[in-house]
């Protein structure tokens, strides 16, 4: 393989890459066991290049809409055009495929929706004696024939299920899809990421769309997997810290070591009185401790008190500066 299949790091470098090993495999006829284990190796370096592969294959054997390129060599790019182009393929092919995993949650499925309103939390008790607790301003579907599919849309819940071997128990969100295997986790969806942080028993996580064969990650407790549309990593956290995290269903905010800018960002999920940090340099001063959800004021005066930061209260806003 030419210089070209070296690690790229960046969404549309791997979406290149991916594109130029997938010609290769296709369309070369002197395929080694050295260029396999190269390819091998490339897919083994981030969940990312294997599910960019992945996409991009299982999108051409449905479609072949790369069969006009063929007899190109994707290697052979040094005439600066090709590239570009399988660039743009790969880009569209990515983009069908995440349409694709979307129809598969479509909103006029047959489903029963549950929200919650900014700040209010929401406990759902299925006939199966599984339970669900929405966080603020969060849409979830249940599937109307199957009590155990169910989309989250937006927002963050919390999820206690009985494992039923013959049942799995699944949740799409984003792309992805989340399997119990007798559980107690978190799901937040929020921008383009989504994170799941598992409590207790085991859960699988994998793409949404059944023809992306992209390989599961199966979690054990303390794990917590952060997937955006382009990269994936899977962190471990102790058990106190992802208990802190779950504090809102008791009504409180917990902070350890937190920052101002993200401590303000949490609160406002939950309050129509939005806290404002006014001057970046204390953006990332810390502060800890417990506060109710809804008490913009108890955290302000923390702030003004013990930070001896300046408060200031306006209409729907507590702006803290130096």
């Amino acid at each position: 393989m030419s210089e070209t299949n070296a690690p790229r790091s960046g969404a549309k470098e791997i979406q290149e890459q991916a594109a130029i090993w997938l010609m290769e495999v296709r369309d070369r006829t002197d395929w080694s066991a050295d260029d396999q284990a190269k390819l091998g190796a490339w897919l083994a370096q981030s969940h990312a290049h294997r599910i960019a592969y992945l996409r991009l294959e299982a999108a051409w054997n449905r479609t072949h809409r790369l069969a006009a390129l063929r007899g190109g060599r994707a290697a052979g790019s040094s005439n600066g055009k090709l590239l570009p182009l399988l660039m743009s393929v790969a880009a569209t092919l990515a983009v069908a495929a995440v349409l694709g995993t979307r129809a598969l949650s479509p909103e006029t499925a047959p489903a029963k929706i549950y929200k919650t309103a900014l700040g209010e939390h929401k406990a759902i008790a299925l006939t199966d004696g599984s339970q669900i607790e929405l966080n603020t301003n969060t849409t979830l579907r249940i599937a109307s024939d199957n009590a155990r599919k169910v989309w989250l849309d937006k927002g963050e819940a919390y999820f206690q299920i009985k494992h039923d071997a013959t049942r799995p128990f699944t949740v799409t969100v984003e792309g992805h899809r989340v399997v119990d295997l007798g559980t107690k986790f978190r799901i937040r969806e929020r921008a383009d990421t989504v994170e799941v942080a598992l409590m207790e028993g085991a859960a699988r996580f994998e793409p949404a769309d059944d023809t992306v064969r992209a390989y599961p990650v199966y979690l054990s407790p303390g794990d917590v997997v952060v997937a955006k549309a382009d990269s994936m990593s899977v962190l471990k956290r102790a058990p106190q810290e992802l208990s802190n995290e779950l504090g809102w269903r008791r009504g409180v905010l917990i902070f350890k070591h937190t920052s101002l800018a993200d401590a303000a960002a949490e609160f406002n999920r939950y309050n129509a009185t939005r806290l404002v940090i006014a001057t970046p340099a204390i953006a990332k001063v810390e502060i800890g401790g417990t506060f109710p959800s809804d008490d913009v004021a108890a955290f302000a005066r923390v702030a003004r008190d013990l930070l001896k930061l300046h408060v200031e209260f306006k209409d729907r806003e507590v702006v803290i500066s130096r």
